[in-house]
């Protein structure tokens, strides 16, 4: 039986996501008779317009990586380091910008930074600038909305590296005089290197992935805006080819920038003999004062995406004032009443793709803490990968791979609702795996051992043992599979299907037709979505979420 549920894993994990990016390299490495060629790469390299998106799109998210860092290490040091009125409240409102998908903040940020918005209209009617200024169409654009949505990455994966730190390093370094910056660079941040790889390692490919942000502010020359343009358009099969190099190019230097970020963590050792609390200092008045206006600072830019979203959702009459004329309801009314659709398949696809990251997950994470099966190391290396391939990649792999009728079925698969589902659940998997495994490593073999001792079978053992003990794991990777399968744009717009489209889709589709109000009301029902499950996720684990910060 174990071995059979090993297998059916396995057999899952090769056709939904080793066969799709096998796929996409066999196209893009053979010509039209499927016979094995490289033109295709050195076409990409002889079109100056490719390679430029190509160093833009590296530029972009290593760009991303160093606003990011600056902010999220900034962030993670104060809360976690030092006290001072209104820390509680900082560490709930440093998460809030990461629930929500980029796609709704872009929107909010043209709303209130855009040509016409509100900051350009007050500063013509109290400056008379005449000319408004350019805040966010470019390239400059791009990188202000990724750097206050993924922020909170950094500090989320930095801050949990600074508590464990221990203090007996820093004090030996004060002790032989290297004191605030010159032990701040010595010590403190390279032992916080892993948990800094791990988040740097998100903002890059995050960034590097993302393609509405940049099409919504005009910017056109990034791999991943080029790889949707060629693939959506089906007139020019030149166009389509590249599409598909790009995506394969895209995975590469994805796999390519995880495999240096974990050989340059593995080469040094970070780990320590103790794990001593370490005390938060109370700042004086003044610094307080610093920290306070700070942060406020950094929320303020960070929540700007949220107003705009909030009053274009409810406002009418809102062109060339700085706020909206009127305030009506009827945005929500046409998207929950009259087009209900994106609502109900957003959740009907999260909800079936969130059941089979728990019916996959659960089994791999057990495998992963409780066995030494063979390919155990691959299994987990897959769960790994996941993480990394890009959403354009992936949900253009699907394209490839699964566009032929299913024998005995009589359809393609691209052309059912179930592969949103299914994609969804391969590319959030790792969620619910991770949550799953953590509660799992917490739970003595011991236990299962006493069960089996009096003739509990593994199942049943695992039933009645095992599974009440990590329930809570489970449900928070579920529910943050569930959160993150509603906001995933990159994937699910190349397969969305007539009648099927799931929130995210409809947001695109609003914008890009014009109706930024309705686009505005789904963002507002996506963020409020994404909040109740924050909040319920903080009372399933027992703990608030500023609790992360100490």
């Amino acid at each position: 039986m174990r071995r059979l549920g090993y297998g059916a894993i396995w057999l899952f994990l090769l056709v939904f996501l080793v066969y799709p990016l096998l796929r996409i390299f066999y196209d893009a490495f053979t010509d039209e008779a499927g016979g094995f060629t490289v033109a295709n790469f050195v076409e990409f390299g002889r079109d100056a317009y490719y390679v430029r998106s190509l160093w833009n799109s590296i530029l972009l998210g290593l760009g991303t990586v160093a606003a990011t860092s600056v902010l999220g290490f900034a962030v993670a040091f104060l809360l976690v380091r030092f006290d001072f009125r209104g820390r509680d409240l900082f560490g709930y409102l440093t998460l809030i910008p990461i629930i929500s998908p980029p796609l709704v903040g872009v929107l909010g940020v043209t709303f209130i930074l855009g040509r016409a918005g509100t900051v350009n209209v007050l500063l013509h009617d109290w400056l008379d600038v005449a000319r408004p200024i350019n805040f966010v169409y470019g390239i400059h654009g791009v990188l202000l909305v990724e750097t206050l949505h993924l922020f909170p990455m950094i500090t989320l994966n930095v801050v949990d590296a600074l508590a464990k730190i221990d203090p007996a390093l820093e004090e030996a370094a004060e002790s032989v005089g290297a004191r605030g910056w010159r032990k701040l660079r010595t010590i403190t941040l390279p032992l916080a290197t892993p948990g800094y790889v791990a988040g740097a390692l998100l903002v890059f490919i995050w960034t590097f992935s993302d393609f509405a942000t940049p099409l919504v502010l005009g910017v056109h020359d990034l791999l991943a805006a080029q790889a949707y343009l060629n693939i959506v358009q089906f007139v020019d099969r030149r166009l389509f080819r590249m599409g598909i190099v790009i995506s394969a190019l895209m995975v590469v230097l994805a796999l390519v920038f995880l495999v240096a970020a974990r050989r340059y963590v593995a080469i040094k050792d970070y780990s320590s003999l103790a794990y001593s609390r370490v005390a938060r200092r109370r700042l004086s008045p003044s610094w307080q004062a610093a920290a306070v206006a700070f942060l406020s600072l950094v929320m303020l830019a960070s929540f700007i995406p949220y107003l705009g979203v909030a009053l274009a959702s409810v406002g009418k009459g809102w062109s060339l004032t700085p706020f909206p004329v009127q305030y009506t309801l009827q945005y929500y009314e046409r998207v929950i009443v009259e087009t209900p659709k994106y609502v109900v398949n957003s959740f009907l696809s999260s909800g079936l793709a969130v059941l089979g990251c728990v019916a996959l997950g659960v089994p791999i994470a057990w495998i992963l803490a409780r066995t030494r099966l063979a390919g155990r190391d691959v299994l987990d290396g897959l769960n790994t990968l996941i993480l990394a391939i890009p959403g354009t990649a992936i949900g253009i792999a699907y394209i490839r791979a699964f566009h032929f009728e299913v024998p005995g079925v009589g359809f393609k698969l691209t052309s059912l609702w179930i592969v949103i589902p299914l994609v969804l659940c391969i590319r959030r998997l790792p969620y619910t795996v991770r949550g799953a495994y953590a509660s799992l490593l917490l739970v003595h073999r011991s236990m299962e051992e006493a069960a089996a001792s009096v003739g509990a079978p593994g199942l049943r053992s695992f039933r009645d043992v095992t599974l009440p003990l990590i329930w809570r794991g489970v449900l928070v990777g579920a529910l943050f599979s569930f959160m993150t399968s509603l906001q995933e744009a990159s994937a699910v717009l190349f397969l969305s299907l007539g009648g099927w489209e799931t929130i995210p889709v409809g947001i695109f589709s609003f914008y890009i037709a014009g109706s930024a109000n309705e686009a505005a009301a789904l963002g507002m029902i996506l963020i409020a979505v994404a909040a109740l499950t924050v909040v319920v996720i903080n009372r399933v684990a027992g703990t608030r979420m500023g609790g992360m910060f100490g």
